[in-house]
């Protein structure tokens, strides 16, 4: 072979193999790039699916949220139905040893267990002055429930309507008192009285616009005062 055919042929394979490198870059190229777009959709498609499951955790810790407190008002009430029951065993026991007939019932009222000792002869006698024997049979029957269950109770006795009876009329005090201030335009101040019972006219006067109220003084002798707002 001469040395112009060496070159020719030389130059033809060059030229042959040119064209086939690019198609082969070009091929691949196009390889990667799908491979690319398929990456990428494989990503988008895991980000959306945490998104997902990051969605439906956070539903989940929503309703687990919803449920505990729900399981927490239902102890609640379990617990205050416990404390009214202990308190009818001991009160039904004591009312025997003082010979005193009575019907108990139990109820629940907000936070607290509320019993009723009603249709007795002579039941009044368990009320005393001013309620103050029945202030005590209460702190009794607290002690009592405590002593079962190891934890303070806000337990509410009432005997022979005293107590309700008295939420009745405190609360039509505090209207009047209310009303009469603010026609008066100036400052009344009542009897002193029991942190359960001032709150009682606390609710009656924020009825009444125009007037507030407050409590001054030091227990035993503190008391309500309605004022003009």
């Amino acid at each position: 072979m001469t040395a112009e055919t060496a070159t020719q042929a030389g130059t033809d394979a060059e030229t042959t193999a040119g064209p086939q490198t690019e198609d082969q870059a070009d091929t691949s190229s196009s390889a990667v790039g799908d491979d690319g777009a398929v990456a990428d959709n494989a990503v988008t498609e895991a980000a959306d699916s945490d998104a997902d499951d990051d969605e439906a955790a956070a539903t989940d810790v929503d309703d687990e949220t919803d449920d505990d407190d729900s399981d927490e008002d239902e102890d609640d009430e379990d617990r205050l139905v416990e404390e009214g029951e202990i308190a009818g065993d001991y009160l039904e026991q004591l009312l025997d040893v003082l010979d005193f007939d009575g019907d108990i019932d139990l109820d629940v009222d907000g936070d607290r267990a509320v019993v009723s000792i009603d249709g007795g002869d002579d039941l009044t006698k368990l009320v005393g002055r001013k309620g103050e024997v029945l202030d005590a049979l209460q702190e009794l029957t607290r002690l009592a429930v405590q002593q079962a269950t190891g934890e303070r109770s806000r337990l509410m006795l009432d005997i022979a309507r005293w107590r309700a009876d008295r939420r009745d009329r405190l609360a039509r005090l505090g209207r009047e008192v209310a009303e009469r201030v603010l026609s008066s335009g100036e400052r009344e101040a009542l009897d002193p009285m029991t942190p359960f019972e001032r709150k009682i006219v606390h609710d009656a006067v924020a009825v009444v616009d125009g007037v507030v109220s407050e409590s001054e003084g030091a227990e035993p002798k503190r008391r309500v005062v309605v004022l003009p707002s």
